[in-house]
């Protein structure tokens, strides 16, 4: 029997899948949009669950945020939630980590990774659990832009690594570093999360770690919840916000340590 090119899972392991894909695209889809994130929080367990192996489970969930995110970005941007220039600099540094990340996905032990990301998270969540001073951004200096670069390196490599969009890190720093209004860091992260996820898909395909089918089936499903969960973000007081984007984070963190607990016990 032939194998499959790169990139291109068999159609029938696809076919067997499809209920749950469909379902884990529409609930991806509400989550990206409500936070800024890019659904692979669920994407990559919902996949692995539905008995996909796990290193194909992040690629393909870096795939199928891409319209994912452009559906969230269609719906901050028309309401004017989207910081451009602070997108700008995010994208040129995860746009480097992104490949460096995907290239450590084959050859990096991911433990440590997991105990750092959980333990950033949660000093973020504690943080955002306080009242946070993001009323606007002052004009962005050269340190600004570096720090913005740095930022994007780290989310980067998280989405190279773990299949996610990077959200998860660029939403509280630019809250807690910059002042960002909630909403706004939202939008501006799913801008970034496009050609991170773009340039992480490219390596990951290139390298035979991608169903495209199932990123296909799982970003349609996603389009519309993605749009709905943008406008119920717009929606929200920014107190709210912080307080639900800390719960989020709180929640990612739990799942990490006793995911990185399980793999050292076994």
């Amino acid at each position: 029997m032939p194998k499959p090119l790169p990139g291109h899972a068999p159609v029938q392991a696809t076919q067997r899948r499809l209920g749950p894909i469909i379902i884990v695209g529409v609930l991806a889809g509400f989550l990206a949009g409500l936070f800024g994130v890019g659904g692979g929080l669920l994407i990559v367990p919902g996949l692995v669950f539905a008995g996909m192996d796990q290193r194909l489970a992040h690629g393909t969930s870096l795939a199928a945020v891409v319209p994912i995110a452009v559906a969230s970005l269609i719906t901050y941007a028309s309401g004017g939630n989207v910081d451009w220039p602070a997108a700008l600099w995010l994208s040129v540094g995860a746009a480097g980590g992104v490949v460096t990340g995907t290239k450590l996905l084959h050859i990096l032990p991911v433990r440590t990774l997991g105990l750092l990301f959980s333990a950033v998270l949660v000093a973020s969540a504690v943080r955002l659990f306080f009242e946070t001073d993001a009323t606007g951004r002052t004009p962005l200096t050269l340190t600004d832009a570096i720090l913005l670069v740095a930022i994007g390196v780290v989310t980067g490599l998280l989405a190279g690594l773990l299949g996610v969009g990077g959200g998860l890190v660029t939403v509280p720093a630019m809250i807690l570093l910059f002042a960002i209004p909630p909403v706004i860091a939202k939008g501006t992260s799913v801008a970034v999360i496009i050609p991170t996820a773009l340039m992480g898909t490219w390596r990951n395909r290139a390298r035979g770690n991608t169903d495209l089918r199932a990123a296909a089936v799982i970003g349609v499903a996603g389009i519309v919840t993605a749009a709905l969960g943008g406008l119920a973000a717009t929606k929200m007081s920014d107190e709210l916000s912080n307080t639900m984007f800390a719960a989020l984070l709180m929640l990612v963190a739990i799942q990490l340590l006793v995911q990185v607990l399980r793999e050292s016990a076994a």
